[in-house]
């Protein structure tokens, strides 16, 4: 009878322990089910705040300083910061909230220099490491967190003087894009005093991955933007571009006149006019410049505009470019320049007078009917780029030339992206190819021999395609 009574209150304890084990497993779990649903709940506030962050179009900097902000308010952490990856390999702090520990030791100079919160951000911000020192640093060489609960056991973190600066736990977390570091994610000292615990590191973890797209998300923003706005401006400049050119060429008695222009992307460095002036003659302009874009533009506006002015004022090219190059002195950038070839086309006299400002030498085909046989000569002439040297200078280097132009010659203007155009081997084009071509379809029209020249340049160049603008203009004494 007793070892039944004392089986049966075995039994029965047995059975209080299972229950009690279970019910304490079940509540194991729902303390468990209710901290994951908490952290689920503050990794999605966080996405919906870097989500207002990223369109309320925040600059890079304000953006790291709401990941910062949110960090602690996530978390409970005493201050937070973000240790950004810079080019030469080297860690910066570039966000932080709350007296967040300097990397490295601070001097007793230094730190009687201001007040502490100030002096501490001002060190954080201008101090750098490589990646691989201390924990921020293996975390960025390794791009693995980490989670330091007893942060004065660990070497690799320093140990400040000042009592407000100790390190009792930290967490470490990579900001990654792609497999791509941009930086860490850390946070120093539960408010509560605790050490982090595994759930606070996930939690970390999850906030730094979700910081990272968001970072994407805002660089990616900005490049559209950008592109945009580069976009706008090519579309301005172009449009300026196109106003600028000969909508029809002039009709002159004598002359035929045929031009080409071809631009390697959406907007040409390169210029061409075409322009009467008086008494049968013809003015005709093959510029360069050596900018892209509106600014570009504007100055070959300004640059145009001027020269027919003066063009109608002075019947020697290079008093009108030295006119010209003294007036937009003052209008052209650093860094900007023009190159041009100006000349004046007068076939009652038979001849051709240009200057050149540091552009392409002009290519001359003459007719030597006694011989019965062409010549074809680059035109040599001095002169300085527009906007390059200063006005007493480029007044020196040009010169007028005057060479004969009777019936049947041919002048060809034309820009470097013509002769420099290269072939599958980055062989160039060249000036005696240019030469050949010419030579080989003087009989034609003006428009034949632009058309033939292409032809030349393509078949050189086969598939390679143009590297740069070009401009080609021809004129023939008919």
């Amino acid at each position: 009878m007793l070892t039944f009574i004392l089986g049966a209150i075995l039994g029965t304890i047995f059975v209080y322990r299972i229950y009690w084990r279970a019910r304490g497993q079940v509540a194991q779990l729902e303390e468990e089910k209710l901290s994951l649903l908490e952290e689920r709940t503050i990794v999605l506030d966080f996405m919906h705040n870097m989500v207002d962050a990223v369109g309320d179009r925040l600059t890079r900097d304000e953006l790291f300083q709401r990941i910062v902000h949110a960090s602690i308010l996530s978390t409970g952490a005493l201050s937070a910061c973000i240790f950004e990856k810079q080019a030469n390999h080297m860690m910066k702090g570039v966000a932080s909230e709350g007296l967040f520990p300097p990397h490295r030791p601070i001097s007793d100079h230094e730190r009687l220099q201001m007040g502490r919160a100030k002096f501490i951000e001002q060190v954080l911000m201008s101090e750098e490491f490589p990646v691989g020192e201390g924990v921020v640093g293996q975390v960025a060489a390794t791009g693995r967190g980490e989670l330091i609960g007893d942060a004065p056991a660990d070497s690799r973190v320093v140990r400040h003087d000042d009592p407000a600066l100790m390190v009792r736990s930290v967490i470490a977390a990579p900001i990654m894009v792609h497999k791509q570091l941009i930086g860490v994610l850390c946070v120093c000292n539960s408010a509560d005093g605790l050490p982090f615990s595994q759930t606070d590191y996930s939690l970390v973890a999850a906030l730094a991955e979700q910081a990272g797209l968001a970072v994407h998300n805002t660089d990616f923003l900005d490049l559209q933007v950008a592109k945009q706005r580069l976009d706008l401006d090519l579309s301005l400049a172009s449009d300026v571009q196109q106003m600028l050119l000969p909508r029809r060429m002039p009709y002159l008695a004598g002359l035929d006149v045929d031009a080409r222009y071809m631009a390697a992307q959406k907007v040409s460095g390169d210029l061409y006019d075409v322009f009467p002036l008086g008494e049968g003659r013809l003015g005709v302009v093959v510029a360069d410049v050596s900018g892209k874009g509106v600014s570009a533009s504007l100055h070959m506006a300004i640059c145009r505009t001027l020269l027919h002015q003066f063009a109608a004022r002075y019947e020697s090219p290079a008093r009108a470019l030295s006119e010209l190059n003294q007036a937009m002195a003052g209008d052209i950038r650093d860094g900007i320049y023009i190159t041009m070839v100006y000349a004046i086309i007068d076939p009652a006299a038979g001849r051709v007078i240009l200057a050149r400002a540091g552009h392409e030498l002009p290519l001359l085909l003459k007719q030597d009917h006694t011989a019965g046989h062409t010549v074809c000569e680059y035109i040599i002439s001095e002169g300085m780029p527009l906007g390059l040297v200063p006005p007493a200078m480029f007044d020196q280097a040009i010169v007028d030339k005057i060479v004969p132009f009777a019936v049947g010659d041919v002048l060809l203007l034309y820009t470097d992206g013509l002769t420099e155009a290269p072939n599958g081997d980055d062989q160039e084009f060249g000036s005696a190819r240019l030469s050949d071509a010419l030579r080989g379809a003087h009989q034609g029209s003006a428009k034949e021999i632009n058309d033939a020249v292409i032809q030349a340049g393509q078949r050189f160049t086969g598939g390679t395609g143009l590297r740069d603008d070009f401009t080609l203009l021809t004129v023939k004494r008919v």
